[in-house]
This record gives C-alpha cells, sequence and structure tokens, in this order.
C-alpha cells in the first residue's frame, strides 16, 4: 500500500515578546491562547524564546483504544523529560481539554506537545478520542513520522487499537513503539506474556515489524504519581530510549521550493491573518513572498511578515516544521483549510486528473461491495477534502458496466468539483461513509 505523506494537526504557542519583556505573551501567542485554552500556552513559557535547531526534529504520536491511557502516558513523559530539563510538564487536564473545549462550542487544534531526549527534539500529538483525529489522519494532517500505540494490559488489543493501527499504515506511519500500561492492574506474567504476543501478531498483520518492535511494560499512572519505579518512570526512559532508536530520523526536503498546506486560519488583531500548518517541504525565510493557492483560479500573493514554529518565534520555516505564518494584507475569509502556502510560481490548482489507485479489501475496512463509474466520494489530498468523481479513463471499453471490486488496483479519472493544489506523485485518500476506501496517486494532471 502507498506510504502517504505526513503530517501533524499544528499547536503551538510562542513567548516571542519575552525576548524584550520577561513573561510577556506576543500578540500571536495570546490570539493562540484564546483559541486553544491558556494551560497549554501557559507551559510553553518555560521554553527559549527563539527556535534553536540543535537537535533532529520528530513528528511522533500516541494512538490506541479509548481509555488505554494515551494522555496519561504523554502527561507522564512530559513530567519525566521536564525532571531532566528537557520539557515543561503538562498535567493530564492540560492536555485533555479538547472535548470540554469542543462541548463548548470553540474550535481547537488537537493538543501539540513538546519535549526533548539527549538525541532529538519531539512534536508529540495526543487526541484522545475525537473524530478529527481520524480525519487528521486520514486528510495527511495527523503527519506522524512514527507513532506510540497503547494497549491497556487488563484489555489487550481493542476495536479502536486495531483501527488505529489500520489508519496508521494508510498514513504512511512505517514504525510504531507499543506501550504495554496498566501492569500494576495485571501483574500476571503469562496474562501480560500473551497480550504482548496478541500484540506482535496484530502489528504483523497490519505488515509491520512485529517480531522486531519495541514493547515496554509499565504504568503510566505509577510514572505520573511517582510511584513504584520500576515500572513507572523508568519504564518512560526506556519508552523514550526505543522511540530514539526504532523510530528513523527522517529526511526532509529542505531543497525543494516552500510549500505548507494549510491546517488551520485565524486573524490578530491589529497584525493580520495566520495561517498555520505544518511543512512538506523546502525552506521559507522571513519577509519572503508566497502565494496562497487553492481558491477557485486565483492565486493570492502576499509576504510573511512573522514566522513561528513550536511554541516559539523565528527567522526562518522549514520542512518537517508545524509553523504559523503572519500573512501581510491578507484577510480571514480569504484563506481556508486546504489551502496551499507556496513559493511563487511553483504550484496550481486543478480539478482534473489521472489516478492510479488500490481500492482497500473488506478485510482491511473497505467497501463489501464493488462500484460503476460516476462513483462520487470525498477525496483527501493533503488538509483537503474535496467531493469527487471517478470514472474510466476515455476509450475503455464497455465503461458503463465496467465495475471495480474491493481489494483492485485501477487507474481512473478523478474529478472534484473545486480546485485543489495538486501535482503527479501527489498522495491521496478516499472514504465513503466515515471509512477509507482507496488509496493511491495523481499519475497525470488533465486540467
Amino acid at each position: 500500500m502507498p506510504a502517504f505523506t505526513r503530517s501533524i494537526t499544528p499547536f503551538f504557542q510562542t513567548a516571542r515578546s519575552a525576548l524584550r519583556q520577561g513573561n510577556a505573551v506576543s500578540p500571536l501567542q495570546h490570539a493562540l491562547r484564546r483559541q486553544n485554552g491558556a494551560a497549554v500556552v501557559n507551559a510553553a513559557r518555560s521554553y527559549a524564546t527563539a527556535f534553536e535547531r540543535t537537535k533532529p526534529h520528530v513528528n511522533i504520536g500516541t494512538i490506541g483504544h479509548v481509555d488505554h491511557g494515551k494522555t496519561t502516558l504523554t502527561a507522564a513523559i512530559t513530567k519525566r523529560q521536564a525532571e531532566k530539563g528537557m520539557a515543561s510538564f503538562l498535567e493530564y487536564g492540560a492536555i485533555d481539554k479538547a472535548p470540554e473545549e469542543r462541548k463548548r462550542g470553540i474550535t481547537i487544534s488537537t493538543a501539540h506537545i513538546e519535549y526533548a531526549t539527549e538525541a532529538r527534539h519531539y512534536s508529540h500529538v495526543d487526541c484522545p478520542g475525537h473524530a478529527d483525529y481520524i480525519k487528521n489522519m486520514i486528510t495527511g494532517a495527523a503527519n506522524m513520522d512514527g507513532a506510540i500505540i497503547v494497549v491497556a494490559a487488563s484489555d489487550g488489543q481493542m476495536p479502536q487499537t486495531r483501527e488505529h493501527l489500520l489508519l496508521a499504515r494508510q498514513v504512511g506511519v512505517q514504525k510504531i513503539v507499543v506501550f504495554v500500561n496498566k501492569v500494576d492492574a495485571l501483574e500476571d506474567p503469562e496474562m501480560l506474556e500473551l497480550v504482548e504476543m496478541e500484540m506482535r501478531e496484530l502489528l504483523s498483520s497490519y505488515g509491520f515489524e512485529g517480531d522486531d518492535t519495541p514493547i515496554i511494560l509499565g504504568s503510566a499512572l505509577c510514572a505520573l504519581e511517582g510511584r513504584r519505579p520500576e515500572i513507572g518512570e523508568q519504564k518512560i526512559d526506556e519508552l523514550l530510549q526505543a522511540v530514539d532508536t526504532w523510530i528513523p530520523t527522517p529526511q526532509r526536503d529542505l531543497d525543494k521550493p516552500f510549500l505548507m498546506s494549510v491546517e488551520d486560519v485565524f486573524s490578530i488583531p491589529g497584525r493580520g491573518t495566520v495561517a498555520s500548518g505544518r511543512v512538506e517541504r523546502g525552506v521559507l525565510k522571513k519577509d519572503s513572498e508566497v502565494e496562497i493557492v487553492g481558491k477557485g483560479d486565483q492565486v493570492i500573493k502576499t509576504k510573511v511578515t512573522d514566522i513561528e514554529t513550536f511554541k516559539k518565534s523565528c527567522d526562518e520555516s522549514r520542512a518537517g516544521d508545524n509553523s504559523g505564518l503572519l500573512l501581510r494584507g491578507i484577510k480571514r475569509e480569504e484563506v481556508r483549510r486546504g489551502m496551499i502556502v507556496a513559493a511563487p510560481g511553483t504550484t496550481k490548482a486543478h480539478t482534473k486528473f489521472l489516478v492510479s489507485m488500490y481500492v482497500l479489501s473488506k478485510e482491511e475496512g473497505g467497501r463489501h461491495t464493488g462500484f460503476h463509474q460516476n462513483y462520487r466520494p470525498q477525496i483527501f489530498i493533503r488538509t483537503a477534502d474535496e467531493a469527487s468523481a471517478l470514472y474510466w479513463p476515455e476509450g475503455t471499453e464497455d465503461a458503463d458496466s465496467k465495475m471495480v471490486m474491493p481489494g483492485d488496483n485501477v487507474e481512473m479519472v478523478c474529478e472534484i468539483e473545486k480546485p485543489c493544489a495538486l501535482e503527479a506523485g501527489q498522495r491521496f485518500n478516499i472514504r465513503e461513509g466515515g471509512r477509507t476506501v482507496a488509496t493511491g496517486l495523481v499519475t497525470r494532471i488533465i486540467k
């Protein structure tokens, strides 16, 4: 199955003005506090105010079944690394504010946590079970270079364990580390061995290296509460060491023209509009000219007057970064999720293209039945999702009666209603009824 461009839904806060005012909050950070919740923003203040690239950067995330301890583990990691001066400690409640915020009707971004190890700098995404997580993984906005899958020892693998592994594979995650959590609730060695064995079999069934994948058995709650270090903080250390060594450092496309897919847009009174997202390729320096592509045939030209990356002000944004770009003279309504911010003249929006795609089988979570041409699902390209129509290329015999079956590899023409920035080689997913039904790449632009 094709690997997918991976990206993480951006969540960043900065302390830019602290260079001048100690703990003062910059306008961009102030806006982000309003949008994302003050607790996480405040935690960012203890970091240096200018982003320094001293270690390789890797994007990872916690996945797994609901209530298996993903957020508790994330909090435990920040606590342990804070003790080493490599993070700001975020309590469980500071990370898991999203469901409450969403119930109150506030649009928020996924909790995006920053920490470091001796070897690397990490952005860690923790999405405790909201529906957006599935969508973000599928659109490529979840962009993980690797993942930690959390499995409760008391339950073993559950439906979301399997669903998240499938989604991770679909968005191109190649390496996963397993954390078997809550071992303090189940200390029968034979049962723990069974959980580990079943996880290795499950990993192998989804195309991961089940026999060799690191599996750490511990208790995130013990680590968080400072109890039983042999299954608590020592296991957090072991987990991070496994992440450092098992998940490879990604190779970034720094030499290609800059391109960032817009994930979120918001306004800062008195300063302008900020577009945020994960940088797919290239390097962008402050005060550079850019183009915003994806609003019909229109190309919007502007200048980036400020850049914030990983909660800090910086002079440039580069491939792999989760950045906010302050756009000169742009109104909030001119930019939307799914558009592209790119180096001038390097990308265009299109509506019709040839695709090569694999249709998932029923066993892979796809359709149970086939479909004919003029099938109209949603297509997900980077952070964009658009209504589409699929039909056979011109000259195909018996096109109206020819059927595509689950498990088929096919070449078809895809036409979308609204122009979308894309290019030959672009990966995509096709979804219908809340599930992925096909995956593939653009082979040729038609118009």
